[in-house]
């Protein structure tokens, strides 16, 4: 070992070790860049200076509510600017930030709230009622609601709760930010359904958030003062982290609170947009835009999408307006995307159109931050990169959630064999990129968000016409899947597709709810196991 034998002296210190963290990158930005425009929205224009003070007022205003380190604060928020300023005003005042999906139905957000022990919640008046609900089926204590109006989108706050505007009045600009004293604390708790009807709550440490921000920067070959379009919901996996990443490099985030093809082009043309991620519903929504609604720009459009493959048809057309599209992959357990298709110019620039959509469609390799990835057999040995082996992608690396909340057993399960297990199913090409090759364990991804067909299930179970009923993914030009459902009917019961959808909206969030339900006896095996693979034939056909 040399001289590695004696490190007298050589140990961390104040000086030379500070834990990671990515509220660093708004403290340097406001020193760095203190007038240059951090977010946009609308009337809402705050520069790096004005969002770092609305962001300390946050953290002193919520401190100022007995809201302590470790505590855990919610928010029921479209991509407005205050869900922006929750992601370093929260974790600054030492609480964990917990954003839930506003498309989620009462019982779930209130099993949120009680699984997470929010102790307070920012709500949009849009929302406001469904949190209420939520609130007064907990089993737990309550958290404080806060309302977050929105007067230029026309939701005003109800007059009945704590508003944000008051929040932030009573904060201290001098408020000194609780930063980790170690990177490991949690900053942020995420909820996914994986495959069952209860969510899990995944955790993230603050090293894995800084260290996706760097990532993400290289990836996408950003320079200084990126324009960054929030259309990946802020909700799903922290935005995909790219709220925490803006101010690295001095970037401006444009809020998005309504997803239109028409609200996209305005903002890449009168914002100059540089950089957006998004499903592959967004782009199809580009493509199939009106006259009316596109606006002309001269700059090519960076963007990340992830979910589904896009349509050769789709990529061919998206890229000849202007965008360069790059495939991205990840989990909720991951903070969002981990792998690229990284593009090898010196190979693949002469392909033809198909050509180019079939190397595009590739989920691709590692991105900086994550170690390189792997497809893995049932017994957790690695499977050769022949293009054709299936097996499950396995990933490692700093950004990978802590675990699951309260759910060790899941965590153990998730981690087996050193690694991540995503639960997708794909092949590895000979270049090491991974393309998936089908949805393990039945999850169905509908614009961008997981739904559990075993939860679809058991609601329409609950019908009291219904034998049996199976969910799988139906191909869906819109949202890339939607559920679908095969009923097997009671003997001498007569219920419609109508019914059935009607009844599981009832319990259900819209975009859970089956789009098509077939009735047929469906096919089992000897044992009685239902064959979803023939099903997904039939529901491909349809």
């Amino acid at each position: 070992m040399g001289w590695m034998k004696d490190e007298t002296g050589l140990d961390k210190n104040p000086a030379n070790f500070v834990p990671l963290t990515p509220l660093s990158h708004l403290q340097r930005a406001v020193q760095v860049f203190p007038d240059h425009l951090a977010v946009s929205y609308g009337a809402h224009r705050a520069t790096y200076a004005q969002y770092y003070e609305r962001c300390t007022r946050l953290a002193s205003g919520l401190a100022k509510l007995g809201i302590a380190s470790g505590d855990v604060v919610a928010t029921l928020l479209p991509n407005v600017p205050a869900q922006a300023e929750a992601h370093f005003g929260v974790p600054a005042c030492g609480a964990v930030l917990n954003t839930i999906n506003t498309r989620l139905d009462v019982g779930t957000v209130s099993y949120i709230f009680d699984h997470g022990e929010a102790k307070a919640v920012l709500v949009d008046p849009q929302f406001r009622e469904l949190v209420e609900a939520a609130i007064a089926a907990m089993e737990g204590p309550a958290p404080i609601l806060i309302e977050v109006a929105d007067d230029q989108a026309g939701w005003t706050a109800s007059g009945n709760h704590m508003t944000y505007d008051a929040l932030l009045k009573s904060g201290d600009v001098d408020f000194e930010w609780i930063l980790p004293q170690d990177e490991w604390e949690s900053l942020a708790l995420n909820y996914t359904s994986g495959t069952t009807g209860r969510p899990k709550g995944v955790v993230y440490h603050h090293r894995g958030a800084y260290l996706m921000t760097m990532g993400t920067v290289i990836s996408w070959r950003m320079v200084l003062h990126p324009v960054y379009l929030t259309i990946v919901p802020l909700f799903h996996c922290n935005g995909w982290n790219h709220t925490w990443l803006m101010p690295l490099v001095g970037g401006t985030l444009v809020c998005c609170r309504d997803i239109s093809a028409q609200n996209i082009y305005n903002a890449i043309a009168d914002e100059k947009v540089s950089h957006f991620g998004g499903a592959p519903i967004v782009l199809n929504m580009l493509v199939n835009a009106t006259d009316e609604d596109r606006r002309d720009f001269s700059h090519t459009v960076e963007v990340f999408t992830a979910g589904a493959p896009p349509a050769p048809a789709t990529l061919s057309k998206i890229e000849a307006l202007g965008f360069n599209v790059t495939h991205v992959y990840g989990l909720t357990e991951t903070y969002g995307h981990v792998t690229e298709c990284y593009w090898k110019a010196a190979e693949w620039d002469g392909l033809d159109d198909a050509g180019i959509a079939k190397q595009k469609s590739r989920q691709g390799v590692s991105m900086p931050m994550m170690e390189p990835t792997v497809v893995r057999d049932s017994d957790h040995n690695v499977l050769p990169m022949d293009a054709q082996t299936q097996g499950e992608i396995a990933l490692r690396g700093n950004c990978v959630m802590k675990g699951y909340l309260k759910n060790p057993d899941a965590t153990a399960e998730a981690f087996k064999g050193g690694y991540f297990n995503s639960g997708d199913l794909a092949v590895q090409h000979p270049d090491t990129y991974i393309q998936i090759a089908d949805r393990a364990k039945d999850i169905i991804i509908s614009g961008g968000e997981n739904i559990s067909s075993v939860e679809v299930e058991g609601v329409l179970m609950g019908h009291p016409d219904v034998l049996l009923a199976a969910v799988v993914a139906k191909p869906d030009d819109k949202w890339g899947e939607v559920p679908c459902a095969f009923v097997e009917l009671k003997p001498g019961t007569s219920a419609d597709e109508a019914s059935i959808i009607a009844f599981s909206r009832e319990t259900l969030a819209g975009f859970k709810a089956p789009k098509k339900v077939i009735f047929q006896e469906l096919p089992k095996t000897s044992t009685g196991k239902i064959q979803k693979f023939e099903l997904r034939k039939l529901a491909a056909a349809l």
